[in-house]
């Protein structure tokens, strides 16, 4: 029985038909993850599914494969089906959609598949053009999908035919649950639910008696693990040293491509200007920038144009960048589970990572939570002290003239429509060099994502 569990089939093996499997091959998936091989059959079947995996698992394969297949065989019908709007995907960030939008797109290349991304930050009027072309699947945000639907005339979704739901427990927070509503309320029930996660909640489980009928679930992994090719450890550091860890991390690990998370979207903008201050190729992403400054700081990331990208939890779900080697949580996060989501950034696929946690003495509770969650106590991360504050001049020299940069814009009214992280971002990708920073004041309230 356990041999047949650790039996990999192949895409045609699990019923997918030629021109998926040669999708498939053409994006370099030889086998199917351990996800994928469980949940395309039963999806193949018209099942409903609850699908919990690893971050970076291969659950948006899981699902648009199915969807996809089931699209070609509306359009091969006598006569053909109805197949504009005939999928609904939504997603808690806009990173994720966008990028689950061009997974889509890749798989379906062959088939002239259209797709419609319906998110914040980027013209409406565009988007109702996109919409008016009658697309495939649309991928979206909750609060701009409402929008469409309240707003964009002639478009609706009573058409659909599958609902997806990626990284469900984050959808189901208060922050969405009017929104996830007022969409529920504008479906055909007669549909196909797809809910998907790497972390199963009371809230979803409550969601899944509203509004799945008789899913199969299914747990490529335990309720709240991190993949073994994932190589986790700590360091308890005091406070005011925190910074100098930071970079003899950095500085010990110079060839790795790395995400450092911090709490707050002001942190992320000072320790990008620190870490360029010390030579390191630093970029900062928040949810404070507009959509086009953050596609473009993620896009110079993944294009390895910068090695150290600086992030809030913005960017802990579900974003593919497959050649992440490390995590540092600067910041431990105040939910354990989202160090679960940070932590899979890396180690995807079946590739090694490594993931860094610096704990102060303000933290330490906080950690303590994670490592009940996730079943084990993490190695300690071997430095020597007197090696790390071999730093501390140099850092705090970086770190002073940093703050001085931030502090000369503190005067000045914040601009409307993010246009100072514009200009922050712009210097970070060598433009507009002779402008001055235009950060926020760092003696303001920090501001949480």
């Amino acid at each position: 029985m356990e041999d047949d569990k650790e039996e990999v089939k192949s895409f045609k093996e699990l019923g997918l038909v030629e021109q998926l499997v040669e999708a498939c091959d053409s994006l370099g998936w030889k086998n199917p993850s351990k996800i994928q091989a469980e949940a395309i059959p039963h999806a193949l079947e018209g099942k409903d599914l609850i699908g919990l995996a690893q971050t970076g698992s291969g659950k948006t394969g899981a699902f648009a494969l199915p969807i996809l297949q089931a699209l070609l065989a509306a359009a091969a019908a006598v006569p053909p089906v109805q197949h504009a709007f005939f999928a609904c995907v939504l997603s808690p960030t806009r990173e994720l959609a966008i990028q689950i939008a061009e997974q889509f797109e890749a798989l379906g290349s062959s088939i002239s598949l259209k797709t419609a991304v319906l998110v914040g930050g980027v013209d409406h009027v565009q988007q109702s053009i996109a919409l008016g072309k009658r697309p495939h699947i649309v991928v979206a945000t909750p609060g701009r999908l409402v929008d469409h639907l309240s707003n964009t005339k002639g478009f609706s979704l009573r058409t659909i035919k599958y609902l997806v739901l990626d990284e469900a427990d984050r959808l189901l927070n208060e922050d969405f649950e009017k929104s996830l509503d007022e969409i529920l309320n504008a479906i055909p029930r007669e549909r196909r639910t797809y809910l998907f996660s790497a972390t199963m909640t009371k809230k979803v489980q409550k969601l899944q008696r509203a509004c799945l009928r008789n899913p199969v679930k299914i747990e490529a992994a335990s309720k709240y693990s991190t993949v073994d090719t994932l190589k986790q450890q700590f360091r308890f550091v005091p406070a005011k040293h925190k910074d100098c860890y930071l970079t003899y991390i950095l500085n010990e690990k110079s060839g790795s491509t790395s995400m450092v998370f911090t709490r707050t979207c002001e942190a992320t903008r000072l320790l990008a200007l620190m870490l360029r201050n010390l030579s390191f190729r630093a970029i900062p992403i928040s949810g404070q920038m507009t959509q086009a400054k953050r596609l473009g700081a993620l896009n110079k990331f993944k294009a390895g144009e910068c090695n150290v990208l600086i992030c809030t939890d913005v960017a802990s779900r579900g974003l593919d960048i497959p050649s992440v080697d490390m995590v540092i949580n600067y910041d431990i996060p105040t939910n354990s589970k989202d160090y679960i989501h940070r932590v899979g950034r890396t180690a995807r696929a079946g590739r090694s990572g490594v993931a860094i946690s610096l704990v102060n003495q303000y933290e330490l509770e906080w950690y303590i939570q994670i490592e009940k969650l996730i079943g084990k106590k993490l190695p300690e991360f071997e430095a020597q002290e007197e090696e790390v504050l071999l730093f501390l001049e140099r850092v705090t020299e970086a770190k002073r003239l940093s703050l001085m940069k931030i502090k000369e814009a503190g005067g000045h009214k914040r601009r409307r429509g993010g246009e100072e992280e514009e200009d922050e971002v712009d210097k970070f990708h060598g433009k507009n060099k002779n402008n001055k920073s235009s950060n926020k004041s760092s003696n303001k309230k920090s501001k949480r994502r």
